[in-house]
Formats: structure tokens, sequence, C-alpha cells
């Protein structure tokens, strides 16, 4: 049974920094690729970052060089680096795995401005 459990979010004020974490059982996670998606109120799920099972990340093209991804399969924990965030980024932040295709439970994110 696979799991994703996410941690990390929290209320931030504009212009900080965050990094949530996502940990991974149930899977074998240096195979897979994993991602960070998130979702605001009235609005479709996107992604905000993925990466590769060799470590090569890929980033909505809002992001900007703001966020970081990142991942540690001695851990089995993806990560997102979060720096000079805006109020706009304020969502519910999802952790995903490709194979086999799952999602955490989500990470609130506020960010005041």
């Amino acid at each position: 049974q696979v799991q994703l459990v996410e941690s990390g979010g929290g209320l931030v004020q504009a212009g900080g920094s965050l990094t949530l974490s996502c940990a991974a059982s149930g899977i074998i996670f240096s195979i897979t690729a994993m991602g960070w998606y998130r979702q605001a109120p009235g609005k479709q799920r996107e992604l905000v970052a993925d990466i590769s099972s060799s470590g090569r990340p890929n980033y909505g093209d809002f992001v900007k060089g703001r966020f970081t991804i990142s991942r540690d399969n001695a851990k089995n924990t993806v990560y997102l680096q979060m720096n000079s965030l805006k109020p706009e980024d304020t969502a519910v932040y999802f952790c995903s795995s490709w194979s086999p295709p799952s999602w955490g439970q989500g990470t609130q994110v506020t960010v005041s401005s």
C-alpha cells in the first residue's frame, strides 16, 4: 500500500521560504518519478515540479527559479524548497508518485502579504 506523507507547510510572509517534504512508503522509491502539485481554492490542480528517478527536475512555468525539487533515495523522500514566496503561491501542495500513481493528503501553504 502506497503512502505519501507531506510535511513542512505553514504560514509565511511574502518573500519568505519553506521546505516541503514527502516521505514515501510502499513503493520502490528509487525507480519512480515524483512530483509536487498545488491547488488553490477555485482553481485546478497544477504541476509545481517533478523529478525523474535519475534526479532530473522539471518545473512549472510560474516557478521561475524560485523553487527547487530534490530527492533522497536513501530516505525515500522528495523535497520542495520554496524561496521568494508570493501570496499567489498560497495553496494546498500535494506530493505524487508516478509508479504506481498515488497522491498524498496535501499540506497547506499560506503566504501573507
